[in-house]
């Protein structure tokens, strides 16, 4: 399925955005303008996994709470095709419509992944969107799936190493600061 946001027509297929987003990362008519080394992927969740965040479509005006949510941080910008903010959209723009004020024991952590690891690394064989009859949940993206296994939740585990920085609010806008040029 193709959506148009911010004038273009990106991949999107609703309650996959981590898989929306891996396809983003390699958009050049979306992203083209974003150097390749300063793409991040950021993984949005907590311990609990249930993160609250505004300004979603999902939400209707309130805050919807994820297991997790994945975006796109490039240039001083946020791809993230569930808003309602705008494609794309300011970064602290984001930052303070999307979590503010912070809903108590719903507080976003942040997995920030550089975009060409994440594209190289991320498989998912859509196993987390099945019931336990292997039925699925919400209808699978018309693409085929990423990779060969499955490694979605590895991201999505703030608590375990992995690839990419774990963050909190305040140090979020350090991790996404563009490059300094070499």
């Amino acid at each position: 399925m193709r959506i148009f946001r911010g004038g273009t027509a990106i991949r999107y297929c609703p309650y996959y955005c981590e898989e929306n987003i891996w396809h983003l990362c390699a958009d050049e008519a979306e992203v083209g303008s974003i150097p390749t080394g300063d793409r991040r992927v950021v993984f949005i969740s907590n311990a609990r996994r249930k993160v609250a965040v505004r300004r979603q479509t999902a939400g209707r005006g309130g805050a919807v709470v994820w297991d997790y949510h994945v975006v796109l941080v490039g240039g001083g910008k946020v791809w993230d095709p569930d808003t309602t903010l705008g494609f794309p959209v300011d970064f602290d723009l984001w930052i303070q419509e999307s979590f503010f004020p912070l809903v108590p024991d719903h507080e976003p952590r942040f997995r920030v992944i550089d975009a060409a690891t994440y594209r190289s690394r991320f498989e998912s064989d859509r196993s987390h969107m099945c019931d336990k009859k292997g039925r699925p949940l919400h209808p699978f993206p018309d693409w085929p799936r990423i990779g060969k296994g499955m490694n979605l939740m590895s991201f999505v585990d703030l608590e375990k190493p992995f690839v990419g920085e774990v963050a909190d609010l305040e140090s979020l806008t350090r991790l996404t600061a563009p490059r300094p040029p070499s």
